[in-house]
């Protein structure tokens, strides 16, 4: 019996597999986004409660023991803690946009770039560097008062096991150097946090030699549960290489597109390519010399779900109203940057916002429905060719319900997509904690595909001409604001 534990935005999760990777039992719990004046946080007391009950309830009801855990969650933001992780403040969300101030001043002073040339991340408001200048500036007695700036798995983990660690796809964002796999001085320095590197919570980077091992500082034993107590578990991945490894995504140039809240496109590659447009992060993974190239754009399912809420439309809708629909949406055009903190893949821009064109009187609401799908598939074909994808492509996350929105995405990238459903983060984090234990797993068992989406040809040739017409859009809308 094996669990995944899965630390999301607003849900907590807690899957219990059989050693074939067939997910038996789930627990969720939701958990809180305090939202204010472009400020989103958490309570990280609430969130490690809501883990502690959904493992608890997982874990009692298994008719077999434990044998081991992974554990990944969501990625950026600031989570204080003092030395027995206890927070500090409440946590500073990934979705956060108070230090734009920052972003805006390193863009225009060459900081960014030179920031993505040695670290290979594009810094966003919401990622750990701005967030901490913010609060160097604005709040430094909370600084003073922590012992580490840790991400989000990292707290959970602390507090089950007492470890203080992250991993190297954590830390990738923006302080680590993917060359030595070691936080970057110089980083630090041009982020002008040097005098704050204490805070930056240790690595424990596992060592590929035949078989991958792992030091004892990601391995801990789980404190929660009659049943989990004691099983063996390890921290991280967080939750998009967990989601690539759940998936299958790890030989170069495949790739996975995660519909979710945020819409998150990976390339797994062995080549490390600081050169052009800085944009995205490069992941690094338990394997040395093998990245994820990231592409994790600001909004995915939430522009639909707003345009839904506007137009007063449930979700189950959605799938009718697409097929009622051709392509092309009657000539209703939607750029999706609805995120207040503009964009951050494959470009950053922390102004952009989302544009509707082409409405008229006799515009319907199914028309504004499927242009923002559409305007969402053709933001997904950016960044993946922006990550570089060249072989297969797997999808996962909330949008792969929707059968009619599946046969549009691969109809406008022009490809089958593997649709890969379930607890897609959570297996993850099992195959990385398996690996990191010498456990032997059916890897192609636990990754196997749901369903495969072939394209349609005709609509795809549609949808090609239809992309670059996006493209065009989204320059134009660019050089409005001078970006």
């Amino acid at each position: 019996m094996y669990v995944g534990i899965d630390v999301g935005t607003s849900m907590v999760k807690a899957a219990a597999f059989d050693a074939g990777g067939h997910a038996l039992a789930v627990e969720s719990r939701p958990v809180r986004l305090d939202i204010h004046g472009g400020h989103v946080e958490q309570d990280m007391e609430e969130l490690y409660a809501a883990v502690v009950d959904a493992l608890g309830t997982l874990t009692a009801a298994l008719p077999e023991p434990v044998e081991l855990a992974g554990l990944t969650g969501q990625g950026d933001g600031v989570w204080l803690v003092d030395a027995e992780g206890r927070p500090v403040r409440p946590a500073i969300s990934w979705m956060d946009g108070r230090a734009h101030e920052f972003v805006d001043a390193w863009l225009a002073s060459g900081v960014f770039e030179s920031v993505f040339r040695r670290s290979g991340s594009a810094m966003f408001p919401g990622c750990p560097g701005p967030v901490l200048a913010w609060l160097d500036r604005h709040e430094p007695a909370a600084l003073d008062a922590a012992t580490t700036a840790l991400y989000c798995k990292d707290m959970v983990f602390q507090r089950l096991t007492g470890v203080r660690a992250t991993d190297v796809s954590d830390a990738s964002m923006p302080f680590l150097d993917p060359r030595t796999r070691a936080y970057s001085g110089d980083v630090l320095a041009e982020l002008g946090l040097a005098h704050r590197a204490k805070l930056l919570v240790p690595v424990s980077d596992p060592i590929a030699i035949g078989e991958i091992t792992v030091g004892e500082i990601t391995v801990g034993e789980m404190t929660v549960g009659e049943p989990a107590s004691g099983v063996r578990i390890a921290n991280g991945p967080y939750d998009l290489p967990a989601c690539a490894l759940g998936a299958g995504v790890t030989e170069p140039g495949d790739g996975l597109l995660i519909i979710g809240t945020c819409l998150a496109s990976l390339v797994a590659t062995d080549t490390l390519d600081l050169d052009g447009e800085p944009g995205g992060l490069h992941i690094s993974t338990d394997r040395p010399g093998h990245w994820l190239r990231a592409m994790p754009a600001m909004v995915g399912t939430a522009a639909l779900d707003w345009v839904l809420t506007m137009t007063g439309t449930d979700l189950a809708e959605v799938d009718p109203l697409l097929d009622t629909v051709e392509p092309g949406a009657g000539g209703v055009r939607v750029l999706p940057y609805f995120a207040p903190s503009g964009e951050r893949a494959p470009f950053v821009d922390p102004a952009l916002r989302a544009e509707l064109t082409g409405v008229s009187l006799e515009s319907t609401a199914a028309d504004l429905i499927r242009a923002t799908c559409e305007g969402i598939a053709y933001a997904a074909r950016h960044c993946l060719e922006a990550a570089g994808l060249t072989g297969s492509l797997a999808v996962c996350g909330g949008g792969t319900r929707s059968p009619a929105w599946m046969r549009l995405f691969a109809d406008v990238l022009g490809r089958p997509l593997r649709i890969v459903e379930g607890e897609v983060g959570a297996r993850g984090a099992v195959l990385a904690s398996a690996a990191r234990h010498g456990v032997a797993l059916d890897v192609a068992a636990w990754t196997a595909p749901t369903s495969v989406v072939e394209p349609d040809p005709v609509r795809a040739a549609y949808y090609a001409k239809g992309y670059e017409d996006h493209l065009a859009r989204l320059a134009a809308a660019r050089a409005r604001h001078g970006s």
